[in-house]
């Protein structure tokens, strides 16, 4: 299926900018300031306020989204290849995911690379989790993110499961991160698409920006495929679309899943790029998935509590 035209406006809107690659990682978020102003704001939700969560010795920013009567809590990690991105980028879609799943929405604003290397955005996250547990401890608990916080979100579940709690109802993983080897067809097949806003050399980027030097990018805290055993893990829902160098590996993670006897639900989104998910007023593809994976956590959450 060829592109969506209003991704194809899009994508023709954007090109001329620099390629993240060629950046500086203060260049990159100056670059993408314009984004809330491009996406424009979301729906009106019954109350959104910021908080501060203590991560450790630091704090960090989250935002809360609140429906009438909230059936559940959804811990959401922002995308943004570690370095860029926060509560602002992510508000639109966040307001609108709230709206459809019922459930009240906290949006983490995790540090970021390289300032923070791993793993202290993956530990920001982890105790972002936790603090959400003991504020909500009465309703399902589910987690999500997309592409960089699709990683974070998949290695905090295992990091739930392996520690002994929190419990989660269910995992919601958009187009995620979960190998860093980056040698899947898709990665072969649109990596090098000038077209397209997410290339094999800006994940690469990516990469390099977040990892120390030493770490191994095969362990399973830095790619989550490469965990030994998925098993006993909460449900899923896992979003790809077909114009991604992400594709393959949210989709191997997905079948993974599968195999370890894990209920999964797959979103794949033909017609849709990288990024999609996020800009919500931009691409009616970006309404109908929030609006979908919304109506999928509202029916796995309905009656835990």
């Amino acid at each position: 299926m060829p592109l969506h035209p209003q991704a194809i406006d899009f994508l023709n809107y954007t090109a001329g900018q620099p390629n993240l690659h060629t950046l500086t990682p203060e260049e990159a978020r100056a670059q993408l300031d314009g984004v809330p102003a491009a996406i424009g704001p979301g729906p009106e939700v019954e109350s959104v306020h910021d908080v501060v969560v203590s991560v450790g010795p630091a704090e960090i920013a989250a935002r809360v989204y609140e429906p009438k009567q909230p059936e559940g809590t959804v811990v959401w990690f922002h995308g943004g290849l570690w370095v860029f991105g926060g509560l602002d980028s992510h508000d639109a879609m966040c307001r609108r995911l709230a709206n459809s799943s019922g459930c009240r929405v906290i949006s983490i604003a995790y540090r970021l690379a390289p300032e923070h290397q791993f793993p202290l955005p993956l530990e920001d996250c982890w105790d972002a989790l936790q603090w959400a547990a003991s504020e909500y401890p009465s309703q399902p608990l589910v987690i999500g993110g997309d592409s960089a916080g699709g990683n974070l979100a998949a290695v905090c579940t295992l990091r739930a499961r392996d520690r002994g709690g929190p419990a989660l109802a269910l995992q919601v993983l958009v187009y995620p991160m979960t190998d860093a080897a980056m040698e899947t067809p898709s990665m072969v097949e649109h990596g090098d698409d000038p077209l397209l806003l997410l290339g094999r050399r800006d994940v690469a980027w990516s990469y390099g920006h977040y990892l120390p030097d030493g770490v191994d990018p095969k362990n399973p805290e830095v790619s989550p495929l490469r965990s030994p055993n998925l098993s006993n893990l909460p449900a899923a829902i896992v979003v790809t679309d077909e114009y991604d160098p992400l594709r393959d590996e949210g989709l191997a993670y997905a079948a993974r899943l599968r195999d370890a006897g894990v209920s999964v639900i797959e979103r794949h989104y033909a017609d849709m790029m990288h990024v999609f998910f996020q800009l919500v007023n931009v691409l009616e593809g970006g309404n109908r998935a929030v609006e979908q994976v919304g109506s999928d956590i509202n029916h796995a959450t309905a009656g835990l509590a």
